[in-house]
C-alpha cells in the first residue's frame, strides 16, 4: 500500500500514470493550421503535441495560438488556415519531462500546466502525463491515509 508518510507516492514512475503516445491526439510538422484546428476540435483537447515523422517532440499547438495567428487588423483571416503550417506558430517552449523523471519533479510542473509531454532521453514522444490523473491518484492516497 502506498502511503503519504512513507513517501512512496513520490517514488512512483511516470509510466504508471501517463497516457501512451498511441492514444494521444497530435499533429505533425508540415500540417497546416486547418488540420490542426480540426484535430483539436474533434479531440476536445485544449492543446496537442507537434511531432515530426519520427515521433520527436517539437512543441504544442492550441486553438488560441491558431486564432491569434490568423487575426488581422479588421477581421479573422480564415483563409490563412490553409497556408500557415503548425511549425510557424506552435509554442516551442513547453512543459516536458523525461520518462525517467520522478513524480516529485512532475508535481512541480503540473501546478501550472494541465499536462506534461513525456519523452525518451533522445526526445522521442512517449505520451502525456495529465494533471488530473496524478491528482486522482493522490486523492485516493489521501482518502486511505485519512482512514
Amino acid at each position: 500500500m502506498i502511503s503519504l508518510s512513507s513517501g512512496e507516492f513520490l517514488e512512483l514512475t511516470i509510466k504508471e500514470f501517463m497516457i501512451p503516445s498511441e492514444r494521444v491526439a497530435h499533429v505533425q510538422i508540415g500540417n497546416n493550421l486547418e488540420h490542426a484546428l480540426l484535430v483539436l476540435t474533434k479531440s476536445g483537447y485544449t492543446a496537442i503535441p507537434v511531432l515530426d515523422p519520427h515521433y520527436k517532440l517539437h512543441g504544442l499547438i492550441s486553438a488560441p495560438i491558431i486564432m491569434d495567428s490568423i487575426l488581422g487588423l479588421e477581421r479573422i483571416e480564415f483563409e490563412q488556415l490553409e497556408n500557415k503550417r503548425v511549425e510557424e506558430v506552435m509554442r516551442k517552449s513547453i512543459p516536458r519531462v523525461k520518462i525517467s523523471a520522478s513524480i516529485f519533479i512532475c508535481l512541480d510542473l503540473l501546478v501550472n500546466h494541465p499536462f506534461l509531454c513525456v519523452e525518451t532521453e533522445d526526445g522521442f514522444f512517449e505520451g502525456i502525463l495529465p494533471r488530473s490523473t496524478v491528482l486522482n491518484q493522490l486523492n485516493k492516497i489521501v482518502k486511505r491515509f485519512k482512514k
